[in-house]
């Protein structure tokens, strides 16, 4: 009983990742869930008691994996500054990925507090990781910089999101840039 449980549970994950990228947060519904997966909607409730719940699971499940697959580029990288090159490239290659359309979802605000407050943690520990390229590199506020460097990862997230006028390689590349070179030089390093 527990395995067909466990088995439920995972088909359920499996149709809120394909619900999220198939149609975003508005997609991801009990009906939806339960039509996906050929269980009453009631039996739905049984596993998750909101969509929130959901969205927080898998975070939960698909946070961890995200952030080794980020780790796992910056340790293959050899200098600090391909270390923070494959810190943003990394990130960016994950957009597509369905497991990204979880953690892209808590923005919808759905979550309590604490489940925000843990995701947020877990948020923290990836931009930890580029703490130490940084250190290397001489910034004085290496965490400070992390945390602007993280959000110029996460403006690009959007705009890729969003369908921008831009290719999604044009908005990496113009990340990357920025993260190496900042905003007074182009990517060649010339003024």
């Amino acid at each position: 009983m527990a395995e067909h449980r466990t088995m439920q549970r995972r088909a359920l994950l499996d149709a809120a990742r394909t619900l999220l990228t198939e149609g975003g947060t508005d997609a991801l519904t009990f009906p939806a869930l339960a039509e996906r997966t050929g269980l009453a909607r009631s039996s739905v409730y049984e596993y998750f008691r909101s969509r929130a719940a959901v969205v927080e699971e898998l975070c939960a499940v698909d946070f961890p994996v995200w952030a080794a697959e980020v780790e796992a580029a910056m340790q293959a990288a050899e200098s600090p500054a391909d270390k923070i090159e494959a810190y943003v490239r990394s990130q960016l290659t994950l957009v597509g990925d369905r497991r990204h359309r979880a953690v892209v979802a808590i923005s919808a605000g759905e979550l309590d507090a604490g489940a925000r407050e843990k995701i947020r943690a877990a948020h923290g520990g990836l931009v930890a990781m580029v703490v130490a390229a940084l250190s290397c590199l001489g910034h004085p506020e290496p965490r400070l910089t992390a945390m602007l460097l993280q959000g110029v990862v996460d403006a690009a997230v959007r705009r890729i999101e969003l369908g921008a006028a831009e290719l999604p390689a044009e908005i990496v590349e113009a990340a990357v840039a920025m993260a190496l070179h900042g905003v007074t030089r182009s990517a060649d390093g010339s003024e």
